[in-house]
């Protein structure tokens, strides 16, 4: 017993060494870091103090701190920054949507603004402003060496009033765009009837968004007479360049009865949460056909992915913008705020699509419109059938519903071919609906 007894003793008075020896330079690691961190604090004081004593002109100090923050915060991703006053009421406006400006989204690469989107009926949008343009000048100025939001502020003024900005588009040479600058209204979801589909066209993700969802989607399943008319639905994501996570939720909520939607995963364990969808989808399960292209960005990417992930979508066009990060707007003193990548988020899958975006079940880009007019062949003459004929005969094997309802079919048809001229991505939706209802009932 005094062996084991002191063997443990030993073994305490061991341990205490060693862990004195560990300790002692972890403590000296901690006092050298912060001695560093002050050292460099310093450095920026007398920085400071000798711009503001120093400089050719009298300087404003609030303006050079702001500057200082911003540079902090920008120096991290593209997304993150300092907002001002203005800034912020102004950010604070656009989530409830109605703000003045162009009607674009935008980030910084290489220097440049590059075009996310363009809201659809806004200004830029009319202006033919494309996702993936860069402006490289706003009224003649270059923007390259500015922060995004300096950037941006440029592009800022009065409702009405006129602003010059330069593009650089792929294969093309820059060019001026001259854009009226007005207020943009977002009507963040609008809803079409196409033949017994119900085509949902969603903008944005702001505080209106599911609402507007909900009724848009009431209001399409009225005018068709009731649900069970209705053979599918179009998600049309196109050029939505995100916003509010929780609105992202919320939609995807709408078209899933269980699972996971997203997860967000944060530097600390503690940082990180999962969201699921709860009982009940609003179509009653009638397949579901997501529109996306490189304009689809952040919530809309997040939209995408679940219905994706968990079969629930058949995801159609050309690959999401990529931006897989979530920022947290922290209000600060004087009512300024910072915007802050705090997180990562993760389709149900696991996969992040932080710079790769959400890849589509069936890629199809969107063609210029062809030359060729509907109604002619490609030879340029009008196109003829039997029916045409002088003296034809008449088809003697449908009752008169019977040819009124293959008139009616035809015109839905010649509808189609329609919509392909004007949008083909969503012809082809469409069209992916139509075989799917060919193939039994949704019910």
């Amino acid at each position: 017993m005094k062996k084991f007894a002191l063997a443990a003793l030993g073994g305490t008075i061991a341990g205490a060494v060693l862990a004195t020896q560990v300790a002692g330079p972890l403590l000296a690691q901690e006092a050298a870091r912060k001695s560093s961190v002050y050292e460099q604090l310093d450095l920026f004081g007398d920085v400071f103090e000798r711009i503001r004593a120093q400089y050719v002109e009298e300087v404003d100090e609030s303006k050079l701190i702001e500057a200082a923050i911003n540079g902090m915060l920008t120096s991290l991703d593209p997304h993150s920054g300092y907002l001002p006053p203005k800034d912020f009421d102004d950010m604070q406006v656009q989530t409830r949507g109605e703000f003045g400006g162009l009607g674009i989204e935008v980030t910084q690469e290489d220097g440049f603004v590059k075009v996310v989107s363009p809201i659809d009926g806004t200004p830029a949008d009319e202006a033919g402003i494309e996702a993936g343009d860069f402006i490289t000048h706003v009224d003649g100025e270059s923007v390259l060496g500015l922060t995004l939001d300096q950037a941006v502020e440029m592009m800022r003024g009065p409702v009405g009033s006129e602003i010059v900005i330069t593009v650089v588009r792929p294969a093309t040479e820059p060019f001026d765009v001259t854009i009226i600058r007005d207020t943009i209204k977002l009507t963040a979801v609008r809803s079409r009837v196409q033949g017994d589909t119900v085509v949902l066209r969603v903008t944005t993700f702001n505080d209106q968004t599911y609402t507007n969802l909900e009724a848009e989607w009431q209001k399409s399943v009225e005018e068709l007479g009731g649900i069970e008319n209705v053979k599918g639905v179009v998600l049309d994501l196109r050029n939505n360049p995100g916003g509010l996570l929780p609105q992202a939720i919320k939609v995807s909520d709408a078209f899933l009865d269980a699972g996971e939607i997203v997860s967000t995963r944060g530097r600390n364990p503690q940082d990180s949460d999962r969201f699921n969808a709860t009982k009940g989808d609003i179509t009653g399960g009638k397949p579901i056909v997501v529109l996306i292209n490189g304009g689809s960005a952040s919530a809309s990417e997040i939209v995408a992915g679940a219905l994706k992930d968990h079969r629930r979508a058949i995801v159609v066009g050309t690959k999401s913008f990529g931006k897989g990060s979530v920022q947290t707007v922290m209000p600060l003193k004087g009512n300024s705020a910072m915007r802050l990548t705090t997180s990562r988020y993760y389709t149900p899958s696991g996969r992040s699509i932080q710079a790769l975006g959400v890849s589509p079940d069936i890629v199809v880009a969107q063609p210029p419109r062809s030359p060729v007019a509907e109604e002619e062949t490609p030879n340029g003459r009008p196109s003829r059938s039997e029916a045409d004929l002088r003296g034809a005969l008449g088809n003697d094997s449908m009752t008169e519903d019977e040819r009124r309802q293959a008139e009616e079919e035809l015109q839905k048809a010649e509808a189609a071919a329609k919509l392909r001229e004007e949008d083909y991505q969503l012809a082809y939706a469409i069209d992916i609906l139509k075989g799917l209802s060919a193939l039994g009932p949704n019910d």
